[in-house]
């Protein structure tokens, strides 16, 4: 075990550990009893279904029959859970804990208990024996709860299931919030993460004049499931360098003596918060220009403290044996049984229970009054949450003439109107936007004309709206960007996370964690709605012609499709004006995983801002002025060209105008799908069309040629429960890509307007006119095309310069 010295990389100053903050003989009694408590009743819900109390000799019968859980990292997270209270009853600090270590729930929910606000928000859990009876046969058994600390957890914002994110939810949660103080536990086998190596950056992203702060506890037990952690095998000075270098002043607490590591974490704690308020006092008068030196703890423990030591001749606690059930075989092991009677009772609980099953009198004043408890902060149940003031679309919408004449950069009024809300929530901060080093590539620049990219290092003469109070969040990394934004917008702000398309699976997974705690925070009354996280993919698959492969991908569709349709939402938006009627309702909306796919190049315009805002409403719609169909006509189409996306758009209405220009025999429908899931039955997705509004788009038996976005399999599984699905033909990206022009990427995934239009001859059947000589046409142009591009490095004027015009009824070369 590392050295017991409280010691850091520079000495803190004396006064502020001084005897008046050191704890006292009968406290440092009192609180080892508070963790006793707190252990005794995390072992008996990793074990117990009956005699909670030990009142009788433990038998078989009285362990549950599957031993699920995990105890290394429990006894460290009371501990600190235990001082985060005292820390509260002398400061009145509102205080957030963020629990990082995997399977940490069953301490964090005996802390819960112990404090009394799980009790109060589930009532049938008492305060008494038969409270303790529910709370530990509803661990880890059907119909109960799990072993992290999930949505049912109240307090909690972050899920410790996939490691990782913790320390960027803290950073997130911080942000705008001046109040708040987020206790941040990092497990040493999280600390391992990229996610978590890249969070260590918050010092340069947190401005103490107007931001929270966050206390990072770096847990290090020295072990994962079953092999020893980097940094638990580091000495002091490396770990306290590792922080230092990314500008946290780190304090080590270590050892193994409760007694005196109870002394270290109180002065540990003490100082830290000091120094926080230190800074954020100085900040709030004076202004903040540099990075604060944050404090930051390094916590060393054994792994399983007051655990098993032995086990069957083999060492337990301090060594990897611990991290899950440290005694396996208890119902059928007679041994094992007397080992877990032991150490249940080396906790005393008869000193910290009386006989109805009440935490004693003096044991239970050590926790916070009221809403200073950590698990009923209304800022981790979306008790906070104000609307943003959103001006009138109208500021922003693009004047439109004849529908895909005129071009423009669709994400750039978007930016204005993001702009807008920076301006109007100046005195109230509570929206942020959150991008890679990506706000001007993605023509969201406008914002930069009400606030600043956000640092807190120096700024130097040639930056570009760089400032510490800036509040543009620019970090080369997407899971910091979609970290920060989970913790912001799950504490009640509103927020937006714009990345590249491709790239944006980088924190796919963290996409996935994020709809998963919504769905399951959508079943509990006590947790009100939050804002939802609203993902803006641009520069997109089909215009990366210039990056090439490596930045061609829209997998991230597929991803938040496969979840549950409570949760998830897909947009795409054709053009700019429905883009902006989009993003009236996701920053609006609340609880769901809102995914907006749109490329910020120059497209063709189509809607104005009143069909816009129906055509956004209704999801897909017929645009009759792309087709030419009879008002009126019950025949009803030859052929149905569907797109969803905007190069896919552009496409089918160039196919759809080569289409009635020579052919004009044929009849022709163009519906565009703006919101994905209206494709599947309504008992799928609560947006599904139902079968009548399906085929009243769809018609009941036409062929129907799909241009889509992403890979064309997700459009088949959308499909999937509607009538006669084998009709839909959909082309859409398969994975050919290359540093190339516009229009090659569309021709090397065959969903080019040439490409369309042949598939749409081939499936409307019967003889028409002009039909073979199409189809000629379009194989020609696909060969020019291939010499064209490769001798001039550029699109064919005929694609260049193409835009929609209502169709002649005669063939040109066009």
């Amino acid at each position: 075990m590392a050295s017991q010295q409280f010691h850091g990389t520079t000495p803190p100053p004396q006064e502020a550990w001084q005897t008046d903050t050191a704890l006292g003989h009968e406290e440092l009694g009192l609180l080892n009893r508070y963790w006793n408590a707190a252990n005794y009743l995390t072992v008996a819900q990793i074990y117990l279904q009956e005699n909670v109390l030990l009142h009788e000799p433990l038998r078989p019968g009285h362990i549950k029959p599957r031993l699920l859980g995990h105890w290394g990292t429990s006894p460290g997270l009371s501990l600190i859970y235990v001082h985060l209270n005292r820390l509260i009853r002398r400061t009145a600090a509102k205080v957030l804990f963020v629990a990082g270590p995997g399977h940490g729930g069953p301490a964090v929910v005996a802390n819960l208990y112990l404090e009394g606000s799980y009790s109060e928000i589930y009532p049938a859990v008492s305060q008494d024996a038969a409270g303790l009876r529910r709370l530990v046969r509803q661990f880890s058994t059907p119909g109960g709860i799990p072993s992290h600390v999930g949505p049912a957890t109240p307090g909690s914002i972050h899920e410790g299931g996939e490691l990782g994110y913790s320390l960027a939810h803290a950073t997130g949660t911080v942000m705008d919030n001046p109040d708040l103080l987020v206790a941040c536990v990092v497990g040493d086998g999280e600390a391992e993460t990229g996610p978590l190596a890249a969070s260590w950056k918050a010092p340069a992203f947190l401005n103490p004049a107007r931001d929270g702060a966050v206390l990072p506890i770096l847990h290090l037990n020295g072990y994962k499931i079953s092999g020893p952690t980097v940094l638990g095998r580091q000495s002091d000075e490396q770990v306290s360098a590792l922080l230092a270098a990314h500008g946290w002043d780190p304090v080590v607490v270590s050892g193994a003596d409760p007694a005196a590591v109870h002394r270290q974490l109180a002065m540990a704690l003490d100082y830290a918060f000091a120094r926080i308020r230190r800074f954020q006092d100085s900040a709030r008068n004076h202004g903040a220009s540099e990075p604060a030196r944050w404090p930051a703890i390094i916590l060393r423990t054994p792994k399983g403290w007051t655990g098993p030591g032995i086990v069957d001749g083999i060492h337990v606690e301090g060594t990897f044996r611990s991290h899950q059930v440290p005694l396996s075989g208890v119902r059928e092991n007679p041994e094992h049984l007397a080992l877990l009677e032991s150490w249940l009772r080396s906790y005393k609980p008869e000193a910290l229970f009386d006989d109805d099953g009440r935490l004693l009198p003096e044991l239970a004043a050590l926790a916070p009054a009221g809403s200073l408890r950590m698990g009923v902060g209304p800022w981790a149940h979306g008790s906070t949450v104000k609307p943003l003031p959103l001006r009138p679309l109208e500021d922003y919408a693009l004047e439109i003439g004849v529908p895909g004449a005129t071009k423009h950069e669709t994400t750039r009024p978007l930016g204005e109107m993001l702009r807008d809300i920076y301006l109007d929530t100046a005195q109230d901060p509570r929206f942020r936007l959150f991008s890679p080093d990506e706000t001007n590539s993605n023509r969201l620049g406008a914002v930069f004309e009400a606030t600043e990219r956000c640092l807190m290092e120096p700024v130097l003469a040639g930056d570009d709206h760089l400032s510490p109070d800036g509040r543009v969040m620019e970090v080369l990394s997407e899971h910091l960007c979609q970290g920060w934004l989970e913790g912001y917008v799950l504490t009640g702000r509103h927020g937006l996370f714009a990345t590249y398309e491709a790239f944006a699976m980088v924190s796919a997974s963290m996409t996935v964690q994020h709809a998963k705690w919504l769905q399951h925070a959508r079943e509990l009354p006590w947790r009100n709605p939050v804002p939802s996280l609203n993902i803006l993919l641009t520069s997109t698959c089909w215009r990366n012609d210039h990056n090439g492969f490596s930045h061609q991908g829209p997998g991230l569709i597929d991803t938040v499709l496969s979840l549950s349709g409570s949760v998830i939402r897909v947009y795409l938006p054709p053009d700019s004006n429905t883009l902006l009627a989009t993003a009236e309702h996701v920053l609006q909306s609340k609880d769901y995983v809102n995914l907006v796919v749109v490329d910020k190049q120059e497209h063709p315009q189509y809607l104005p801002l009143e069909e816009a805002r129906r055509h956004a409403a209704a999801g897909a719609s017929t645009w009759r002025w792309a087709g030419n169909e009879q008002q009126g006509s019950s025949s009803g189409p030859d052929i149905v060209m569907a797109c969803a996306g905007d190069v896919p758009t552009e496409e089918a209405l160039a196919a759809a105008w080569l289409l009635q220009r020579h052919v004009p025999g044929l009849t022709v429908r163009v519906v565009n799908v703006m919101d994905a899931l209206v494709l599947p039955p309504p008992d799928v997705h609560p947006h599904g069309l139902s079968e009548a509004a399906f085929e009243e788009l769809f018609t009941q038996d036409t062929h129907v040629i799909v241009a889509w976005h992403g890979y064309a399999r997700t459009v088949h599984q959308l499909l999937h429960g509607r009538r006669n699905p084998g009709r839909f033909h959909v082309r859409g990206y398969n994975e050919q890509g290359t540093t190339t022009t516009p229009f090659d990427m569309v021709v090397l995934n065959r969903m080019s307007r040439y490409h369309l239009a042949v598939e749409a001859l081939h499936r409307a059947g019967g003889q028409h006119q002009g039909a073979q000589e199409l189809a000629t046409y379009c194989q020609e142009m696909l060969t020019k095309h291939e010499e064209y591009v490769l001798a001039h490095l550029e699109d064919l004027p005929e694609i260049r310069d193409w835009v929609w015009s209502p169709p002649q009824q005669q063939r040109t070369d066009g």
